[in-house]
């Protein structure tokens, strides 16, 4: 039972740390040095990815209307177009029978997958181990932790009373979706760094609103984050004991209870505020990360 209470709290910490652009990772690091599993090494690095997993089914109810391309039945005419690239179009809808799809949310879809590729090819080569056993430390992961806060500071100090080129998730652009892409390969290089808060950062910087960067961001994470969950599960294997699957089910559920209300709140406070105080917040954790580790040494 102590076991169970501790995998809720680390569940909680990842659905609140997971999706405001803080680092789920610093965190985790802090929260492991005075709140240990008594668990293998092993289960414990599946643990941390797949209690993701919780996390990512917050999403998919969030976002049902936004993710899921098909329906029935309904209208029998397009109410529109949407845009491809440049000047091609395509129906707004699709009508397959009684079946109808949304091209808007299948275009979605492919920008999604133009923004994952970066990231698979840096898996594929393998990239992501060289760059964990270089760099998941208190040290490496506080410095990304302040880098990417000041980052926050000054790309909003740039952005302040500008109005951003592209409102919606739907007009982001295939190069913007790329350029995001490669910005969310930061956070799988350094840790520390936070997956929402590069791909944010990266949104920011290219001209897309705060709020379409953030349902973007939270989109990208579905197949990012299954995938990483599913190669972890894979290599750890199923052969789990009743603790171990108890554990891991408390994580993923309290996980998904707490995603739930943080993504809320977060597109709700960026209606009417910017992403600053997330960044003076990643300085200050940084900071207590350098001085514990300094102190502990």
């Amino acid at each position: 039972m102590t076991e169970i209470i501790k995998a809720i709290i680390f569940g909680i910490v990842e659905g609140i740390t997971e999706w405001l652009p803080i680092s789920s990772t610093g965190h985790m690091i802090l929260l492991d040095e005075f709140l240990k599993l008594d668990t293998t090494r092993e289960f414990w690095d599946m643990f941390l990815v797949v209690i993701q997993l919780g996390a990512i089914l917050a999403v998919v109810l969030l976002f049902w209307k936004q993710i899921w391309p098909f329906g029935w039945g309904g209208e029998t005419e397009a109410a529109g177009k949407v845009k491809v690239a440049g000047t091609c179009t395509v129906p707004e809808r699709l009508f397959l029978g009684s079946l109808t799809v949304d091209m808007g949310i299948i275009l979605n879809w492919c920008k999604i997958v133009v923004s994952c590729l970066p990231a698979i090819v840096f898996v594929v080569l393998g990239l992501d181990d060289v760059c964990d056993a270089y760099f998941y430390n208190p040290v490496c992961v506080a410095i990304a932790l302040i880098v990417f806060g000041v980052a926050f500071l000054l790309v909003e100090n740039r952005n302040s009373g500008k109005t951003s080129a592209v409102q919606t998730m739907g007009d982001i652009t295939w190069k913007m979706a790329a350029a995001i892409g490669v910005f969310q390969l930061l956070a799988a290089a350094f840790p520390g760094t936070s997956r929402s808060g590069a791909t944010i950062i990266g949104a920011l910087l290219i001209g897309v609103s705060r709020r379409a960067a953030s349902e973007f961001t939270f989109i990208l994470a579905i197949p990012v984050m299954l995938g990483a969950s599913l190669l972890e599960v894979l290599d750890f294997g199923f052969g789990l004991t009743g603790t171990e699957w108890s554990i891991l089910a408390a994580g993923m559920i309290s996980a998904f209870a707490v995603s739930v209300v943080v993504i809320q709140f977060l597109l709700g406070y960026i209606r009417k505020h910017d992403f600053k105080v997330f960044g003076w917040y990643r300085i200050a954790l940084g900071a207590v990360v350098l001085l514990y580790f300094a102190l502990k040494g």
